[in-house]
């Protein structure tokens, strides 16, 4: 049996749902934990989020926002936020990644509901939240060469890919002022399907988004269209990105920095894989790497990319390249 964290059913109690049945649900790459509750025919999420490793408020605050802005969050019933919990409205099973396995059919609405809620949300004007500043990319990208060239004992030049990454997203800056909302992890795992349809149409939910920035529109698209954990063809990758340009009106533009944040988000991700499991033991993330540096190659393909390609070429030993990674131990 799971073990329940101190203080659950003291906050079920004050919330109200002293007397319901608690299921916890398998975690993921974060300290938070969920339970499902039910409690005759109520139905609920638990989420604790424990101080020190975790902080809810910045959900509560994203959540509030998103759902004043006509995004589908989930509504709040009851926090504590001092002691980590969250009682928060359950979406259901129906997590996109999971139905559209069961659903290959719905695939292409599925992902057409998703792009469109990303245009709706890019035409408003963006929450109060913190800026994705250069510091904020320099840092996650070089998440690469903290945790991933170390464990592929590849002594690489760090100041040289600093300057890459500097010549190769600088050009974008100017075109995140004054920016959109970017939720940071919009992707199949994030996004609820609340009635799907057969073909894949119907609401949507959002999980999974306190870590939200005010950036570029491109950002939360490539995040979908680039998912680590879920492959998304080229294909549907290209009709949902022409999807996206028609609706939005983006600029000439738009595509070179959607390869830039591309490449950074996924230099980004191959890091913090390999520091999951190198730091914190979790080796399961190791089989998506290759799913993502191919992504990251083909965007490094893009003249926009160029600064930080020949870093890679002088840097990444060629068949390590070709196999998308290679083997980390």
């Amino acid at each position: 049996m799971t073990e329940l964290p101190d203080g659950l059913h003291r906050f079920l109690q004050y919330a109200g749902w002293g007397t319901a049945s608690i299921a916890a649900i398998p975690g993921d790459a974060s300290f938070r934990r969920y339970f499902r509750l039910a409690d005759g025919d109520r139905r609920a999420m638990l989420m604790h989020a424990p101080p020190p490793h975790e902080d809810p408020r910045p959900f509560l605050d994203v959540a509030a926002w998103l759902a004043e802005h006509g995004q589908r969050a989930p509504a709040i019933h009851a926090a504590d936020a001092e002691a980590g919990w969250v009682l928060l409205e359950d979406f259901g099973d129906d997590r996109m990644r999971d139905w559209l396995d069961h659903n290959p059919a719905g695939e292409s609405g599925a992902y057409a509901e998703a792009v469109d809620a990303l245009v709706a949300l890019h035409r408003r004007s963006p929450g109060p939240f913190a800026a994705y500043d250069m510091a904020t990319y320099q840092r996650e990208a070089g998440l690469l060469t903290e945790w991933y060239c170390p464990a592929m004992g590849l002594a690489v030049d760090e100041d040289g890919y600093r300057a890459a990454w500097d010549a190769a997203l600088e050009p974008l800056m100017a075109r995140q002022n004054p920016g959109v909302t970017v939720l940071r992890d919009y992707h199949a795992e994030n996004i609820m399907l609340l009635e799907p349809a057969a073909d894949g149409s119907g609401a949507q939910g959002l999980i999974d988004f306190q870590d939200a920035l005010v950036g570029h529109p491109a950002y939360d698209l490539v995040s979908l269209l680039q998912d680590a954990r879920r492959e998304v063809t080229p294909e549907l990758e290209r009709l949902m990105l022409d999807r996206y340009l028609a609706a939005s009106g983006a600029g000439a533009e738009f595509e070179a920095d959607y390869a830039r944040l591309g490449a950074q988000r996924n230099a980004k991700i191959v890091g913090i894989f390999t520091r999951l499991w190198k730091r914190d033991g979790k080796q399961r993330y190791l089989a998506y790497i290759p799913r993502v540096w191919e992504a990251m190659e083909r965007d490094l393909a893009h003249p926009a990319l160029a600064p930080v390609s020949a870093w890679f070429a002088a840097n990444i030993p060629q068949e390590i390249r070709d196999t998308f990674g290679g083997e980390i131990q």
